[in-house]
């Protein structure tokens, strides 16, 4: 889960497509599509939360990343988790102590090729809450979200 402040931006499936692609291209991963069943579940889901705006899991059956703030657009979302690749080392497929990285490492899951996401103004409009689901799930426990060349 993250949390941050934002201007707007654009917000369409495009975009988080797109979003994704590039962390993914970086590390040489295969690109995401967007698919219809996955967002319908993310847009569900956020749905349910916009009422308390609550950074929990929905425990559901896809991979999730949540993000949260104040007018928080796809770009800045995505850019929160992507960020967390400061804290990855690859060579123990771990985060750095103390931090977070698990947000960055499903987002270039190798294996995850579908995603849906969804951004939800919460009730009193205090902040944004955007999910994005992703299927297959990554982070699987003693696999790496990708290869090194």
């Amino acid at each position: 889960m993250a949390a941050a402040t934002s201007s707007s931006a654009q917000n369409t499936p495009q975009d988080f497509v797109n979003l994704h692609n590039k962390a993914r291209a970086a590390v040489g991963v295969g690109p995401v599509t967007w698919d219809a069943k996955v967002a319908r579940y993310a847009q569900s889901y956020a749905t349910k939360r916009a009422g308390d705006c609550a950074m929990v899991h929905s425990n559901g059956p896809y991979g999730e990343n949540l993000a949260r703030g104040t007018a928080l657009s796809a770009a800045e979302a995505v850019k929160m988790w992507v960020d967390e690749n400061a804290h990855y080392r690859y060579n123990t497929n771990s985060c750095d102590p103390g931090k977070e990285c698990r947000h960055y490492t499903q987002v270039v899951w190798r294996r995850s090729t579908r995603i849906g996401c969804a951004r939800v103004v919460c009730s009193g409009n205090r902040s944004v809450l955007v999910i994005c689901s992703y299927d297959p799930p990554g982070n699987v426990r003693g696999q790496r979200p990708f290869a090194r060349a």
